[in-house]
């Protein structure tokens, strides 16, 4: 299931909606074109009121709306209402295009209009059911998270993991759902202002982990609370989780979407990024190709091109006008930026008359305004036949290089090449050169399990002369 490939500077996903024709009549044909408006690429409608009549009509939707996929389950609201047959038509239903996902399942506890004994059944069940679908799993939870997480301990969960749709709750009970592999999917409550316990648990979930929903035509946030919610006001809750997690709304929106391509099983690809911004930095992604193949490298270790929702790989590297124009764009588009970097997850320096192209299109354009830097293994003069610094120090102000070893032998180990033991030192004697012409100098090594933090600062700090950095692992962006 492709998602519409877009250069739209605002992407949304919402991650749970309803759209069922009885709530919105006529009206839904313009709902959906406001969703669009608002950037939102997709919708997953859910189909789990009503019985298995609303999860077929979820099912109809989806494949009428090339935006919208389904979901479909039977909602703990109705529990006492379900038969053996319900389940049989799930089964059948979750094998049809475009439905990903068994939802909302759950319990709820906060209304009396199924006994909780009966709705522990059917939750039990249809929990087996998704295991043995292979599907993910939407969780549905009012004031019974004690006994949602003993279910899932006891049933346990498929391969492709679930959501807790419309989570309200604190930072404990988000701890109980990350540790189990569930996502979150944060509802417009975020916006209101009774929700500080809501704001502590979105702090402290991790980005990768976060989803964003409607709950359409529920709960709408501020500034439409009180009226009926539609997948356009997605924007809103991003917006709201926006400062706590010090980004912009976009940047939740963008991040939130590719959460929810790889939970859904997605095609998601946009094009990539050519010049992306993460906080206060312009980002410069000039190739795929590197020099290296570091085992700790995420597009390495895990076939991962993404940062903080942007995509990265290019299948073959961009030209230098194309570049220019997205970084130039970029920057008078946005005027909390104070550095422009090149890096993406490629090595830049294997571009080297592109980059100080780049670069140099930027200073004319700007002058001193942005810093520039580059991020580098530091192999540019080996992999050049000839020493470059003089080259970088004359269109950038500062260089982060990956040190990544504090001897030959862990770095051959740890970021493997062609050129063998004689890379370490091809990158020391780089850091000394660059050094050397008045380049401002960081020398960095990640994090990883068993590597000597302390010998890679003395290598960095005492043999070399310059500041080192600790950079986390499996951590980019």
């Amino acid at each position: 299931m492709a998602l519409v490939r877009s250069r739209r500077l605002a992407v949304y996903i919402d991650s749970h909606c309803h759209l069922e024709r009885e709530t919105y009549g006529d009206t839904l044909e313009a709902v959906l074109a406001r969703a669009t408006a608002a950037g939102v690429t997709h919708l997953v409608a859910v189909g789990a009121s009503g019985g298995i009549a609303g999860a077929r009509e979820a099912v109809a939707l989806a494949a009428r709306v090339p935006q919208v996929v389904a979901a479909v389950g039977l909602h703990p609201h109705e529990a006492s209402k379900i038969h053996d047959a319900d389940l049989a038509a799930l089964r059948e239903l979750l094998t049809a295009p475009k439905v990903v996902a068994l939802g909302e399942i759950g319990l709820d506890y906060h209304y009396d209009f199924s006994p909780p004994e009966v709705q522990r059944h059917w939750f039990r069940r249809l929990l087996q059911l998704g295991k043995d679908a292979a599907v993910p799993v939407m969780l549905h939870v009012r004031e019974a998270d004690s006994d949602v997480c003993q279910l899932l301990d006891e049933v346990g969960l498929s391969a492709k993991g679930g959501l807790v749709h419309c989570f309200t709750g604190g930072p404990h009970e988000a701890e109980a759902y990350l540790k189990r592999g569930f996502y979150l999917s944060i509802p417009g409550v975020i916006t209101f202002r009774n929700a500080d316990k809501l704001r502590e648990a979105v702090r402290a979930i991790p980005l990768e982990r976060l989803l964003i929903e409607t709950d359409s035509p529920y709960l709408a946030p501020i500034p439409h609370r009180g009226k009926k919610n539609e997948p356009a006001h997605i924007v809103h809750t991003a917006a709201a989780i926006a400062p706590l997690k010090g980004m912009s709304a976009e940047d939740i929106g963008r991040i939130t979407a590719q959460n929810a391509a790889v939970l859904y099983g997605l095609d998601y690809h946009p094009a990539p990024a050519l010049a992306y911004a993460i906080r206060n930095s312009l980002y410069i992604n000039l190739t795929s190709r590197c020099t290296l193949s570091c085992r700790f490298c995420p597009k390495v270790e895990r076939r991962d091109f993404w940062v903080r929702g942007h995509y990265l790989r290019h299948q073959q590297d961009p030209e230098a006008p194309a570049v220019i124009e997205a970084v130039l764009g970029e920057l008078r588009r946005r005027p909390e930026l104070d550095e422009v970097v090149f890096v993406g997850l490629g090595e830049s320096t294997l571009r080297l008359p592109e980059l100080v192209r780049v670069a140099g299109a930027v200073r004319e354009a700007f002058g001193r305004r942005f810093r520039l830097r580059l991020d580098t293994d530091g192999l540019a003069n080996l992999v050049h036949g000839r020493d470059v610094t003089r080259e970088l120090a004359a269109c950038v102000d500062a260089l982060s290089v990956s040190l990544n070893a504090p001897d030959r032998d862990t770095y051959a180990r740890l970021c493997p090449s062609r050129y063998g033991a004689a890379a370490y030192d091809a990158v020391k004697a780089f850091i000394r050169a660059a050094k050397e012409c008045g380049l401002h100098v960081t020398a960095s090594a990640v994090g990883v399990p068993g590597l000597d933090l302390d010998a890679c600062r003395q290598v960095a700090e005492g043999e070399l002369g310059v500041e080192f950095r600790h950079r986390q692992y499996q951590q980019v962006g």
